[in-house]
């Protein structure tokens, strides 16, 4: 089972690598302080949640140990999978990428002969760019989860894998309603009042949408099993009132037996909303006459993944269960926001994700950016529920790039490399280049750093700040304090 079809991922940012969109992000200073407030709460949940659990390690390993035997078998489970899902009345669609995927959802929709439909969210889609081409299409879909609501009425794009809207303070959501929905009447910024706006708005979608579509958390090989994990109840709503459900999802989310949720299903609350457990957990099997959608369609993307899977280091991606534990512990993501990842996946995950997934295709790809955008600290394996070493796949992923760009003519940083070399080859060479750094101390700042540098130099301190050289060095210590020669 092989697909490497042409991925595509719905890009955020236009042509804009990292650190430009980064740059843009660090100068909003209420982006900053919304992010920072939201993530820190979060973490100090989460910690508090794990810190209950005696055997957390232990299920961090189980969790890892499972999804590697997903990889390890994932055409025998996924063709599982499939037969479960048409014995009890479903249907399977293969996609091998975004386009595919996109345009069999829009037939089964018109077949229907409906015009608009309602959504759970869901990271597959956002990563199709299904809205967009739904749109495209003459067919209106409509978000239902409460954060997903506030980016789509704000003509706004996702930040945040959990929490879309993180971005937003509550007097900005209260703006945005009051503008997009002004049935709602006089509007606070109180939550609650917000949120049965939002209610209020769904209602009448809910009891009118013929047509539903959805992600999954995890398919069930074993018996054809869909499951969704939120946390307001609109999901549940959207897989059981409409007559038809559309289900996408990743095939990395096939997991072998019933009994394994159990593990899951206590890794992903405590690392996603810092719960005990999942406040609705929804499950489908089939059809079943009378009761629900009466028509299951299953759609299996690839859109890259084999690709990823092949790659012996990078394949860990693909454990990844969309938590968001770590972008909310990544002091490079909380101080950009996910809008500068330019991915639908942003924050760690996304620095390894979406590069992989699509693919890049130079230097100058926005995506080629990314695996530098993130710092290797080691917070997000620490986070991460099924122990995905993200610092290491960064560092694979940096060498790639690097490899690919040397395929050309020497970069700036090959020309650095090399001069460096020459410097360091010869003791000599070494002490004239000490005293030629020395004189970056008269250009450091008060803070005793150097912020701004001369082309090609400047590449370097756009993105970084550079300590001031000291004003004795090692060499010259050892001649004062031992005499004799630095050599």
């Amino acid at each position: 089972m092989t697909f490497l079809g042409t991925p595509g991922v719905g890009n955020l940012r236009g042509d804009a690598p990292f650190p430009q969109a980064a740059r843009t992000a660090l100068a909003d200073s209420q982006l900053r302080r919304n992010i920072g407030h939201a993530t820190h709460t979060i973490r100090t949940k989460r910690l508090n949640a794990i810190r209950e659990c005696d055997d957390w390690e232990q299920l961090r390993a189980a969790g890892s140990a499972l999804k590697q035997q997903v990889m390890a078998n994932l055409p025998e489970l996924l063709e599982q999978l499939e037969r479960n899902v048409i014995a009890r009345g479903g249907m399977v669609h293969w996609a091998r990428d975004a386009d595919e995927a996109n345009r069999i959802v829009t037939e089964l929709i018109r077949a229907t002969g409906a015009d608009e439909v309602v959504k759970v969210k869901s990271m597959a889609t956002q990563e199709i760019g299904l809205n967009e081409y739904l749109e495209a299409q003459g067919i209106a879909a409509f978000e239902t989860d409460l954060a997903e609501l506030i980016v789509q009425l704000g003509h706004d794009k996702p930040s945040h894998i959990l929490v879309p809207a993180i971005h937003r303070n509550r007097a900005e959501i209260r703006e945005i309603f009051t503008r997009e929905m002004p049935e709602a009447g006089e509007l606070t910024d109180d939550p609650r009042v917000l949120a049965m706006a939002a209610r209020a708005h769904l209602r009448r979608k809910f009891l009118t949408a013929k047509v539903a579509i959805s992600g999954a958390n995890f398919g069930i090989a074993e018996t054809g099993t869909l499951a969704v994990v939120e946390s307001e109840g609109n999901g549940r709503m959207c897989l059981t009132l409409p007559q038809t459900l559309i289900t996408v999802m990743g095939i990395e989310k096939v997991i072998p037996a019933f009994t394994d949720l159990e593990v899951f299903m206590q890794l992903l609350p405590r690392s996603s909303t810092a719960e005990r457990m999942n406040p609705y957990t929804s499950m489908w099997t089939g059809v079943h006459p009378g009761d629900g959608p009466q028509e299951f369609h299953l759609v299996l993307l690839d859109n890259g993944r084999t690709r990823v899977l092949a790659d012996e280091v990078g394949r860990a991606a693909l454990h990844c269960i969309r938590c968001s534990a770590c972008l909310n512990v990544c002091p490079v993501y909380e101080r950009t926001g996910g809008h500068a990842y330019g991915s639908v996946y942003p924050g760690p995950i996304g620095a390894i994700l979406s590069p992989q997934l699509t693919g890049t295709s130079g230097h100058d790809d926005p995506n080629a950016s990314l695996p530098f955008a993130s710092s290797l600290c080691g917070a997000c394996f620490e986070a991460c529920p099924v122990r995905i070493d993200i610092p290491s796949i960064l560092v694979h992923l940096r060498a790639e790039q690097v490899d690919q760009d040397r395929a050309g003519l020497p970069g700036g940083q090959d020309l650095a490399m090399k001069a460096a070399g020459w410097a360091m080859a010869r003791a000599g060479r070494f002490a004239l280049a000490e005293k030629a750094l020395g004189a970056g101390r008269l250009i450091a700042g008060r803070d005793h750093r150097i912020s701004t540098l001369p082309w090609p130099a400047s590449k370097w301190t756009a993105s970084r700040d550079i300590p001031e050289p000291p004003a004795e060095t090692f060499r010259q210590w050892w001649r004062r304090t031992h005499g004799g020669s630095d050599r």
